[in-house]
């Protein structure tokens, strides 16, 4: 699929996509469907990208950079509720010099988000699951202030050596996790006498509780 020329061109191809299994969706595209996702978690954002165009692969940038739009799948409940916190992208953990919000990654990432909803309940089959409607969506004044101090907060405690202390409970709505295949996999950080030790990779994630005031329209284009 060609890359969207515009935001409405973008959203006109995901709302088109409402009501669509994965395994229809897969066979429109020639994709196999896998029986399950354990070894293959990130096949169902895989083949959205793949329907809509998207252009930005591994490449830290938004997935529609020439659109400054990233692409979110959201698993939620029959209810419409979100199922997990939705990562955002790794967490630098050196070189933080002149970093800011204004400059960061996560905040180029959340400036405009186009959010699809996957029917994903664990006892759906993967091939059953189902595509919700799209939504468009850019953080208010407030919601960005709030993201803004969460992240400063984190970049705060990374700074000061302090990365092996944040747990998932700092943060109103941005977290910061480990984001690693498994505990072996380590990279470089600050360390508490500002030398470098080696940790798990982090990743900044949105809370449940703030993707489910996005769904429910509190913020909407």
């Amino acid at each position: 699929m060609k890359a969207p020329h515009s935001a409405e061109e973008l959203l006109e191809r995901a709302l088109s996509l409402a009501g669509l299994s994965l395994a229809e969706l897969a066979a429109s595209l020639g994709v196999a469907v896998p029986a399950d996702l354990r070894h293959d978690k990130g096949w169902g954002g895989q083949l959205i990208e793949l329907a809509l165009g998207a252009t930005a692969g591994s490449r830290p940038e938004p997935d529609f950079a020439h659109l400054g739009i990233e692409l979110k799948t959201l698993p939620v409940d029959r209810q419409g509720r979100p199922l997990e916190s939705t990562y955002v992208c790794t967490a630098p953990l050196t070189g933080l010099m002149g970093l800011t919000w204004g400059n960061s990654l996560v905040r180029a990432k959340l400036a405009r988000v186009l959010w699809l909803p996957i029917l994903a309940e664990r006892g759906i089959p993967v091939p059953e699951r189902v595509l919700g409607t799209a939504l468009l969506w850019s953080p208010s004044p407030e919601q960005e202030a709030l993201l803004a101090a969460d992240f400063e907060e984190h970049l705060e405690a990374i700074a000061l050596g302090a990365v092996e202390r944040i747990t998932a409970r700092a943060g109103q709505v941005l977290q910061v996790r480990p984001k690693a295949a498994n505990s072996r996999v380590l990279t470089e950080a600050v360390g508490e006498d500002g030398g470098r030790i080696l940790t798990n990779p982090r990743g900044f994630y949105l809370r449940q509780r703030f993707t489910a005031q996005i769904l429910a329209g509190l913020a909407t284009l």
